[in-house]
């Protein structure tokens, strides 16, 4: 991308906020539900929100090693299309545009548009504006749309006004979250929750089904955490890119984990594992709200939820469009894409993820959005961590900046831990796996039409 001076680029903190502003959307506040039912005991609750925090650290971890080699726009495209070959790059590329960035980026928007129905209930799923056969357009969509459309646009500025929105509502929304925690923990002690709550903490028999079904339910769980991976799309746009990429990976992470494990625990103080089941809409954060604080808790957690998913929504927003970018540069997509508008910003890029996006605002539920876009996500993380080693083998005298913490047992480990996921998503959301490997590989004829032998790449390592 065109040079920008340090002052328009992302700071470390810039980078940590998108981060953790990306990381956090509704999801925390609404998956514990659904994960309950299939674990059926706190232990268990609390073990699918620890082991995320491990395989998400773990990938941060050496994401950093990857991201300080190639500080360049693309991220994930690149490390794919230098790990292995163009064609793991575009198989990427297309389903981060088809399903992985646009889908969350539906589905985000559409929770957005449904907590805010908690203070206008005119904005509801059931309230049409549309009807053509079986097809319908809800005031909950259009607002979802809207809300797509609004912050598009805002980021045809330059990254850093990006970024400085992304400032403000990540801090507020992370202090937000803390203040739930406390707040949780701290009514919990004073009469509103009890450690009988965990008791007994784990089912008395653990089979291979109950391992097989935690597996699954990490679906969940990892969808919460996603998105984490975003900076690395604008790494090239990333101040001093060889040092504050790694560590605003690992901050970042951390800091997010730490608060969702948090935020469980206190669900389950205050609430218990059959409450959590049975929150209405899924809403635990809510029921925790109104458990606490009475009705005036609902209004509380719903305000908090619009704060987070539209924070979460600019951040996911902002990122992408430079994959996209990325690819149009290498011929790999439409041309319009790899052009810039006046402050250096791949505008048309944006447009596309927009319409697609809300194209999708029509399509699904938020859970099969959500089955769709993990497995297909799950299965690029293994293969960008495992191109770890292929690059370690590839190119041995490459300027490495960082290199992954623990390597090469905690990369393997990751590896091992991501695939376990995946299979298990397969064993138990076979269906919606499916369409997302579809999806995936419908790439591969696309990919060679428009290429034709004829794609070159930048295999040059960025200069010492």
């Amino acid at each position: 991308m065109q040079e920008t001076s340090d002052k328009k680029k992302l700071s470390l903190l810039d980078s940590t906020t998108i981060i953790m502003g990306s990381m956090i959307g509704s999801g925390i506040f609404i998956v514990s539900a659904g994960i309950a039912r299939q674990v059926d005991s706190p232990g268990m609750l609390m073990m699918t929100w620890i082991i995320t925090g491990v395989i998400t650290v773990l990938a941060a971890l050496s994401y950093g090693e990857l991201a300080a080699m190639f500080p360049r726009a693309g991220g994930q495209y690149v490390y794919l299309r230098e790990a292995y070959n163009p064609l793991f790059g575009f198989l990427y590329g297309w389903t981060l545009f088809t399903v992985i960035q646009t889908g969350t980026i539906a589905a985000v928007a559409v929770a957005f548009a449904k907590f805010t129905g908690v203070f206008w209930p005119g904005i509801s799923a059931d309230n049409y504006l549309l009807t053509i056969g079986s097809f319908h357009i809800t005031t909950q969509q259009l607002l979802a749309i809207c809300v797509i459309v609004l912050l598009t646009v805002y980021n045809y500025r330059d990254v850093k006004t990006g970024a400085l929105l992304q400032n403000v509502f990540t801090i507020t929304k992370v202090a937000a979250l803390l203040a739930i925690v406390i707040l949780g923990i701290y009514f919990g002690l004073n009469g509103h929750g009890t450690t009988q709550n965990f008791v007994p903490l784990f089912p008395d028999n653990i089979s291979w089904v109950t391992i097989g079904i935690f597996g699954g339910a990490l679906t969940g769980s990892l969808f919460s955490a996603d998105a984490w991976n975003n900076i690395t799309y604008t790494a090239g746009e990333v101040r001093n890119p060889k040092r504050n990429l790694p560590l605003s990976l690992f901050i970042g992470t951390s800091v997010v984990i730490l608060l969702y494990i948090l935020a469980n625990y206190a669900y389950v103080f205050v609430l218990g594992i059959e409450k959590i089941k049975v929150a209405e809409n899924d809403r635990v954060g809510t029921l925790l709200m109104q458990t606490i604080l009475g009705d005036s808790g609902k209004f509380m957690m719903a305000a908090l939820i619009m704060i987070s998913t539209f924070g979460c929504l600019n951040g996911v927003i902002l990122t992408a469009a430079r994959v996209y970018y990325a690819m149009a540069k290498d011929k790999l997509f439409f041309k319009q894409a790899g052009e810039l508008n006046k402050n250096s910003v791949p505008a048309k890029s944006l447009t596309m993820q927009c319409i697609w996006a809300c194209l999708l605002c029509f399509s699904g539920s938020y859970g099969d959005l959500l089955d769709y876009v993990m497995f297909a996500v799950m299965i690029f993380y293994v293969l960008t961590v495992s191109g770890l080693f292929i690059l370690r083998v590839k190119r041995p005298d490459a300027e490495r900046p960082y290199r992954a913490f623990g390597y090469p047992i905690l990369p393997a480990i990751y590896v091992l831990l991501a695939l376990a996921v995946s299979i298990s998503m397969i064993l138990n959301n076979g269906t919606n796996c499916l369409w997302g490997a579809l999806i995936m590989l419908a790439g591969v004829p696309v990919y060679f039409l428009i290429n034709k032998g004829k794609v070159k790449t930048d295999n040059d390592l960025p200069e010492k």
